[in-house]
């Protein structure tokens, strides 16, 4: 084959390469876009929530009837300790979702600047596949034509790699997060465990509540990595069906597995044990992302191999 051609195969594969990246990020910024209109609608709720629960408070601390009931009934203490607790679940709620809202707008902006970068890539690609045609239908080589498509699907391929690799790093972090999550479970329910049934006293409640935020922090970060993920697995085909059940509930708002209107040891170590549940749930998903990510890997190498050795006998055949 001649050095046009030659030329024109080279080109052909890395703008194939380039076309795949601008197809895959211009659907990455369409799937971030719903995913931060339904989370934007989400944090909304909770800010409304928020006024809301602050009022009750209010209400409990004003002089109104509501407080005069209350003291009558010699309830006031308790009824105001929970308003508190409530309001203050539904800040964090707030700022919990407005957290993961904030990494989403990142991870969109960073997209599109990448779309942008990437605009030229459909015309790229058309010049070349223009450059193509003229060669063949000037070429009488026999073989020219079957080089280039292997050159074409060498370049998908080697693309598609690239986004393997990429998600499966993804998903080395969300299962070193979430095994961090599960560290973090285990030392409150540790504690949990002291308090409730030995009597464990203000010492053993304090170092509870402490491992809870401990847990409830590595949480976050792991829905932020899981988020990622999610992301990633967009962009490979055949594994991108387990991305919508990555989003665990007891996972994804970490702070609902023990906020909601606990008051009893018995009541909290009983939701840390629902936690661990939804943790190792998602753990057994994300495993199973990276198997199916090992096996589209070794598919692409042994396609891209097959593609290398089919070029190396056209080359030498003639």
């Amino acid at each position: 084959m001649d050095h046009v051609a030659d030329d024109i195969e080279q080109r052909l594969s890395v703008a194939a390469e380039v076309l795949r990246e601008h197809e895959v990020t211009t659907h990455r910024v369409a799937d971030l876009r719903v995913r931060i209109d339904q989370l934007a609608g989400r944090v909304a709720q909770l800010r409304e929530r928020c006024v809301d629960e602050e009022k009750d408070v209010a209400r409990l601390e004003s002089l109104s009837l509501t407080r005069v009931l209350a003291s009558l009934r010699g309830a006031r203490d308790d009824l105001l300790a929970r308003e508190r607790a409530e309001a203050d679940a539904a800040r964090y709620r707030a700022a919990e979702a407005a957290a993961r809202l904030d990494a989403l707008r990142r991870e969109h902006q960073a997209a599109c600047a990448r779309l942008g970068q990437l605009a030229g890539a459909p015309d790229a690609y058309a010049a070349v596949l223009d450059a193509k045609e003229r060669h063949l239908t000037g070429a009488g080589d026999p073989r020219a034509g079957r080089l280039l498509a292997l050159a074409e699907q060498r370049g998908r391929l080697t693309g598609e790699l690239r986004e393997v690799a990429e998600a499966d790093q993804a998903a080395r972090a969300a299962q070193e997060a979430l095994q961090q999550v599960r560290r973090k479970l285990d030392s409150a329910s540790g504690w949990s465990t002291y308090d409730t049934f030995f009597g464990g006293g203000m010492v053993a409640s304090a170092m509870k509540h402490s491992r809870l935020d401990d847990a409830a922090q590595a949480a976050a970060h792991a829905e932020r990595c899981l988020a990622a993920l999610r992301t990633e697995l967009a962009d490979v085909p055949g594994v991108d069906v387990i991305a919508p059940r990555l989003a665990v509930g007891g996972l994804t708002r970490f702070v609902d597995i023990w906020c909601d209107n606990i008051f009893t040891d018995l009541a909290v170590r009983e939701r840390i044990t629902q936690a661990v549940q939804h943790v190792e749930q998602c753990r057994r998903l994300v495993g199973d992302v990276r198997v199916r990510l090992a096996q589209r890997a070794a598919r692409d190498r042994a396609g891209l191999g097959a593609i290398e050795n089919e070029r190396k006998h056209l080359l030498a055949s003639g």
